[in-house]
């Protein structure tokens, strides 16, 4: 589940990432207010939304276990604990 969330936090913060490397690269000189002022904050924050959306999509469907079959939880043998499985 972590993993999951942190994937999308990176997602979302990219196109900030972006957006601060070009400025940083295209407006050197300039005080850190000036860059803040003209920042596209809205733009930002809606694809920065979009990438997380997708990427949260793509990873629910394109992860996990196979949907088919029975699910057997997991169960304790022999003073070891065997994995929950479908088949």
């Amino acid at each position: 589940m972590l993993r999951v969330l942190l994937i999308n936090l990176f997602m979302f913060f990219l196109p900030f990432l972006v957006y601060a490397a070009y400025v940083f690269l295209v407006r050197r000189g300039q005080s850190p207010d000036s860059v803040l002022r003209g920042a596209p904050i809205k733009w930002l924050v809606v694809s920065g939304l979009a990438l997380a959306l997708a990427t949260l999509i793509s990873l629910v469907t394109f992860t996990g276990e196979r949907k088919e079959g029975t699910y057997h939880p997991p169960r304790f043998e022999d003073g070891v604990i065997k994995p929950g499985r479908v088949e």
